[in-house]
């Protein structure tokens, strides 16, 4: 990772970036992509569960809860 990009599980609330790259293995990648998250896509974090994980995301104007090993999978630019 540089500076321009970082794992969507790095978001902070309230910062957004766009989607460069899902490395995740084929089933979960399938899913990641189904729900908007292709190269290109506008991306921002919305809030954090109490315990930490899953994290809310905003997507295609969707929120979207997703769990921080799966956030792991995702490279956005900043």
């Amino acid at each position: 990772m540089n500076e321009e990009t970082k794992l969507l599980s790095q978001l902070r609330v309230g910062e957004r970036g766009s989607v460069k790259l899902v490395t995740a293995g084929s089933a979960m990648r399938r899913r990641l992509l189904d729900i908007g998250l292709i190269p290109g896509t506008e991306i921002s974090c919305l809030g954090v569960s109490p315990l930490g994980d899953p994290r809310t995301y905003l997507v295609r104007g969707k929120m979207i809860a997703i769990r921080a090993r799966d956030a792991m999978c995702v490279v956005i630019r900043r």
